[in-house]
């Protein structure tokens, strides 16, 4: 009987919610919070491989993942993101893709599909460039090119620097309708849904996430990612604003658009109708 792949998890848990196999893995010193979902149907496609957005924790990926049966789901905490602990020491993005190829060794996926959202959109570009051959399928979500980006407005900007709305649900509650837009701005629902499952990690990991990106940008290596790219965006996303979107998709080689009537936040606050668009793409 084949060995099941979460075996390779230390201190491992089941989340029933979403179904996921959580634990944690030890890769050159640094700890790392894993997920892993199993497919609960029978498919050809390869294991989806996500990146959270800066800041962000496993969780707020659980019900898109939940969405997704067709797909095997992985997922880790970014080093002092959610559970796993910052390092010593700052780091790249060339450092998280490398960390990145060794979580897929560790559980033996040899390739798979990628999907990014937000700063996760940077690193899913960055290990598909440091890793063609690993990965079948990209998703970029909420997503754009780095540091030549058409940047939000000041104002955003300021909020996004700032950790505190991952612990503090009232400054959440003030700074959500502009931070994030679409059905943030009036659902309660969708408010309440991200703060049930956030869960910051420490300042230091969050500089280290901001500083991680900084200057970077994936603009003129665009031309050299050949898999085929999913490109979604909510149409009212003040943190990237849609035009980024509508960039990705023109310098990208193969590549197509959908936009969601939704804000930056569309994964979490329309994931069926997100799920949906994947795994048609990834089929």
């Amino acid at each position: 009987m084949p060995v099941e792949p979460w075996t390779c998890l230390e201190d491992r848990q089941l989340l029933p919610e979403w179904g996921l196999h959580v634990g944690h893995l030890d890769l050159d010193g640094q700890r790392l919070r894993v997920a892993l979902r199993p497919a609960e149907v029978q498919s050809a496609a390869p294991p989806l491989l996500l990146f959270n957005g800066i800041g962000a924790n496993l969780e707020l990926a659980g019900p898109l993942m939940a969405a997704l049966p067709g797909s095997t789901c992985l997922i880790f905490d970014v080093p002092g993101a959610g559970q796993s602990p910052a390092p010593e020491l700052p780091y790249r993005l060339g450092h998280l893709a490398r960390l990145s190829g060794k979580v897929l060794d560790r559980f033996g996926f040899e390739v798979v599909d990628v999907l990014g959202v937000s700063w996760g959109g940077g690193l899913a570009q960055q290990f598909t460039l440091h890793a063609p051959g690993r990965v079948r399928r990209l998703v970029l979500a909420a997503t754009s090119v780095g540091a030549l980006m058409v940047p939000a407005g000041p104002r955003t900007l300021l909020r996004m620097v700032n950790p505190r709305r991952y612990h503090d649900m009232l400054y959440l509650d003030g700074i959500a309708p502009e931070l994030y837009g679409g059905r943030m701005r009036d659902d309660p629902e969708a408010l309440r849904l991200f703060a049930r499952h956030a869960r910051g990690g420490s300042a230091r990991g969050y500089r280290y996430q901001l500083l991680a990106i900084a200057g970077w940008t994936s603009l003129p290596a665009l031309c050299s990612l050949r898999q085929p790219t999913l490109v979604l965006a909510g149409r009212d996303d003040p943190l990237v604003p849609l035009i980024n979107a509508r960039l990705l998709a023109w310098l990208l080689p193969d590549a197509r658009l959908h936009v969601l009537d939704d804000g930056h936040l569309f994964m979490l606050t329309q994931p069926t109708e997100t799920a949906a668009l994947v795994s048609e793409f990834t089929a």
